[in-house]
């Protein structure tokens, strides 16, 4: 059993964490601070602090890991290890030396396939026929530590962002369970990631969600799969947005943008074929069915969608 400090923020993170209360001492849990979120603007506590706190562990809410007294509170747990999972900051080299195994860090791709911080999106908007784990050491670059362990998983032709996320959440967590104890007894040894197939993921930012109708119809339907739900794909009708969650792509030829009847549906066109939406949504309304939003919606058809 380790000693172990978890440093964690979303979602993603939480059966990592359940994995480790299962198996090791967590001494305790760096997580982001607090934030305002909804149209409130309330304080909202991260989906990890929330399972930390139900579990009576210390809790930690450095605004900076960088900052002198953030080391500080880390160090005097004297952990054997650190986990990292979807933190949201970069470590400092004063903080990633403190744990006497280093400090290790699930990452959502098959690295050097997709460093930083959008792996999940990226590999679906790619159009990658598998994505997968990576148990890490880190080191002070962007996801260029030594590889423990990884674990590949295929894509369908449907996955999202929702379900993908969902799915290497959990088999980060099984093989962080299984990559710890074989770790600290040596079984594992730290193999240095390869020079050749390094991509990036940036961080994502909302804008990146409008549709550019001149892109080929497939670049299209994967990016609404990969920023679904969040940040979500998004176009303008009649000088409103309108949010696109689900559709797919075939053969046709059209104006890019138009909105046509088509024998398979309503279709738009692309810069290379058609894009048949299935769920669209008006601002402050609900998400609707094709079929019953162009029933209500006076003028869809025919129309020339974007900016």
């Amino acid at each position: 059993m380790a000693k172990i400090v978890f440093m964690g923020t979303p979602g993603f993170a939480l059966p990592s964490l359940s994995a480790l209360l299962a198996a090791h001492e967590v001494l305790a849990v760096v997580t982001q601070p607090d934030r305002p979120a909804g149209r409130n603007k309330r304080l909202r506590q991260s989906p990890v602090k929330r399972l930390a706190a139900s579990r009576g562990l210390p809790i930690l809410q450095p605004a900076r890991l960088r900052a002198g007294e953030a080391a500080d509170s880390i160090r005097r747990y004297f952990a054997d290890l650190f986990v990292v999972v979807a933190y949201g900051q970069i470590l400092p080299q004063t903080v990633l030396a403190l744990p006497r195994f280093g400090t290790i860090n699930v990452h959502a791709s098959l690295l050097p396939r997709w460093r930083g911080a959008a792996p999940i999106q990226a590999a679906i908007r790619a159009g990658d026929s598998e994505s997968g784990v990576t148990i890490m050491l880190l080191d002070a670059g962007l996801d260029t530590g030594p590889i423990l362990a990884q674990q590949a998983l295929g894509l369908t032709q449907n996955e999202t962002g929702a379900s993908l996320h969902d799915k290497l959440a959990k088999l980060g967590a099984d093989l962080l369970a299984d990559t710890i104890p074989r770790y600290l007894s040596g079984e594992i040894k730290p193999l240095a990631q390869a020079e050749i197939g390094v991509t990036y993921a940036p961080q994502i930012r909302k804008e990146e969600g409008e549709i550019d109708w001149r892109l080929p119809a497939v670049e299209i339907e994967r990016l609404v799969r990969a920023f679904s739900p969040w940040p979500g794909t998004y176009t303008y009708f009649a000088g409103e947005m309108l949010k696109i969650s689900a559709g797919y792509c075939g053969a046709g030829v059209a104006e890019a943008g138009a909105v046509q009847r088509h024998a398979r549906g309503i279709a738009i066109g692309t810069g290379s074929g058609l894009y048949f939406p299935l769920e669209l949504q008006r601002a402050g309304k609900q998400r609707l069915p094709i079929a019953d939003f162009v029933r209500g919606t006076r003028g869809f058809i025919g129309a020339r969608l974007g900016a």
